[in-house]
């Protein structure tokens, strides 16, 4: 996440199809294998799954969504994206699916597989591994048969992913996941996990690392100041003239970048606000861009007591939460029902989890008055970056 700035001249997409979409879908070559070096390689490394794996809320989650409603899996035809090391697969077998397609595109499919032998769940879970865009289910050789003639490829019954980035949308595997939904869930019946998602914002107090920033930004260019005048004295190269390009480039990092941060639950000094709202039954790839500077629900007013709160307010902290639940929209009232709903947040009440909080720091800290109401009002807005299409700028406007 970061702040936005102004451009001098256009930026090609570099990470993208070309259209400000990730280009998984209908990237060139170069742009899929920018992809991969900059997202997906990661995800091939055992010590990067072990940390998902160890987020407690996280496998809580998924858990009892899973295991809590084995009725709804049993003899069911299960997807899951983006399947990593396989567990949540795993756990749709156990829940009784007749069929499980576990997708992943880096060679962690070949880990995936060993992991399905070892829980003896491999004569129900296929590892597939490729873009979820570009497979093709091998719905005939098992048997699969679909009752839409006009879309022959939907054939399934249950979706069941982690693609939740920081603040919900980095990464944009969002895309992916709508797009495979529009390919292969039945429409009417179908199910997604997570079913529902929310992003939420709210003015914090956290000035000790507000002011951390601000002295690792001034250090930077001390050190800059240092190295120039060594570069000059010793090798004789006046490198002044990168300056102002250097200051910029630090100032983006640490100044105009959000932290990750894991907020004690007495951090939020207001009542958080709801700026984006996802039915993943409904949610389209625009939703998936951002939030829009017309989106009223990115509006926000703040009342933050004076009397409860010593303050500063030291920024503003975005993070979310994502429901497992029935689906509320009216071309799914014939869709199974959830008796068991689960539900993850990852705000400072819930306490650990590998997204944390994302916090986008003031310059200065807004003092409180004892026994004052502080009101902030303004709007969120948020959009892709033009070099990285798994990035976003935010745009907060407040008075």
């Amino acid at each position: 996440m970061s702040e936005t700035k102004e451009e001098t001249t256009p930026t090609p997409f570099a990470n993208t199809s070309g259209n400000g979409e990730i280009p998984s879908y209908n990237g060139d070559e170069q742009a899929k294998a920018s992809d991969f070096a900059n997202y997906f390689c990661s995800y091939a490394q055992l010590y990067h799954q072990k940390q998902m794996l160890a987020d407690h809320n996280r496998m809580a989650a998924y858990h009892s969504a899973i295991l809590g409603n084995e009725d709804v899996f049993k003899d069911k035809v299960v997807m899951d994206i983006g399947t990593g090391s396989g567990i949540l697969a795993v756990w749709a077998a156990q829940a009784g699916a007749k069929k499980v397609y576990a997708i992943e595109y880096t060679d962690m499919a070949a880990h995936a597989r060993k992991v399905m032998a070892a829980n003896k769940v491999d004569h129900i879970v296929t590892v597939i591994q490729g873009a979820v865009e570009e497979i093709k289910l091998p719905i005939e050789e098992d048997g699969l048969e679909c009752d839409d003639p006009e879309h022959p490829e939907r054939v399934v019954d249950i979706f069941i992913s982690e693609w939740m980035g920081y603040f919900l949308l980095r990464e944009s595997m969002m895309d992916s996941v709508i797009r495979a939904r529009d390919k292969f869930l039945k429409p009417a019946t179908g199910l997604m996990f997570p079913s529902h998602c929310t992003m939420y914002l709210a003015p914090v107090q956290d000035d000790e690392e507000r002011r951390a920033g601000l002295n690792e930004y001034s250090g930077a260019l001390s050190d800059w100041t240092d190295f120039q005048e060594t570069t000059m004295q010793v090798y004789g190269v006046n490198m002044d003239i990168l300056g102002k390009d250097y200051q910029r480039e630090q100032k983006e990092y640490f100044l105009w970048s959000s932290r990750w941060r894991e907020l004690p639950d007495d951090a939020v000094l207001a009542e958080p606000k709801a700026v984006k709202y996802l039915d993943m039954m409904t949610c389209t790839i625009e939703d998936s861009k951002g939030i829009a500077s017309s989106d009223e629900n990115g509006k926000f007013e703040f009342n933050i007591d004076g009397a409860k709160n010593q303050g500063p307010v030291s920024g503003f902290a975005g993070w979310f939460t994502s429901d497992f639940k029935s689906r509320t929209d009216e071309a799914g009232a014939s869709a199974p029902k959830l008796s068991n709903p689960s539900f993850l947040s990852t705000g400072p009440e819930n306490g650990y989890t590998h997204w944390g909080q994302q916090v986008f720091y003031f310059h200065s800290g807004i003092p409180l008055l004892s026994g004052e109401t502080t009101k902030l009002t303004g709007d969120i807005e948020m959009f892709r970056t033009k070099e990285n299409a798994r990035l976003y700028n935010c745009k907060i406007r407040f008075a």
